[in-house]
């Protein structure tokens, strides 16, 4: 097993799961890692697609924990984080995540939070993409981490057709969906000192 394999396979076993839609998630994905112990399979490779690859993404509070960054991403047509694929020279699934905030957002001084809890993963997600060019029918098994930014300053690319800072208090008014809704109330429970559990 490689060690960015092993190290995320031990980190999905520690994840605490907040209901039984994560439950199963977190049980799929740790057999999508066993699957590729054992077979030629590499999990990270977008060019997975029985069932699928792992993607990394992140959710961004604001400098003052009282909003979170949503972008519009432009395939989906709704608000939800920042995220997409792992690269073959991202040391591992952070790295990717801290690299795809800032390539859609321009964020680099992203802080993991809380500062003083355990680093490990805010949530997780397994849902389908649809067929389109060359690529067939297949699953993202999204690993979601949570940062804080030292700024709110953001710089939108091509990738999205809008960025918003979201105030917790306007959450349900954003068209999402709703493994954003989830992960959302995780972080209202980080925010109130339960370590995102309730």
């Amino acid at each position: 097993m490689s060690p960015r394999l092993t190290a995320l396979r031990d980190l999905l076993a520690d994840h605490p799961t907040l209901d039984a839609t994560e439950q199963r998630h977190q049980q799929r994905m740790l057999e999508l890692c066993d699957r590729s112990i054992v077979g030629d399979l590499d999990p990270f490779a977008r060019s997975c697609f029985v069932p699928g690859h792992f993607t990394a993404s992140s959710f961004v509070l604001g400098p003052e924990l009282d909003t979170v960054l949503l972008i519009l991403h432009a395939k989906l047509g709704f608000w939800m984080q920042p995220g997409g694929h792992i690269d073959p020279d991202d040391a591992d699934v952070l790295a990717a995540a801290r690299r795809e905030v800032a390539e859609e957002t321009g964020l680099e001084e992203l802080e993991l939070w809380p500062p003083k809890g355990p680093l490990g993963l805010l949530d997780i997600d397994i849902h389908p993409i649809p067929a389109r060019r060359s690529e067939p029918a297949h699953e993202h098994f999204d690993l979601r981490y949570l940062f804080r930014s030292a700024t709110t300053a953001i710089h939108e690319n091509d990738e999205t057709r809008g960025a918003q800072w979201v105030a917790e208090k306007d959450f349900e008014t954003v068209r999402s969906d709703a493994s954003v809704m989830r992960a959302v109330t995780r972080i209202r429970y980080i925010l109130q000192g339960s370590a995102g559990r309730p």
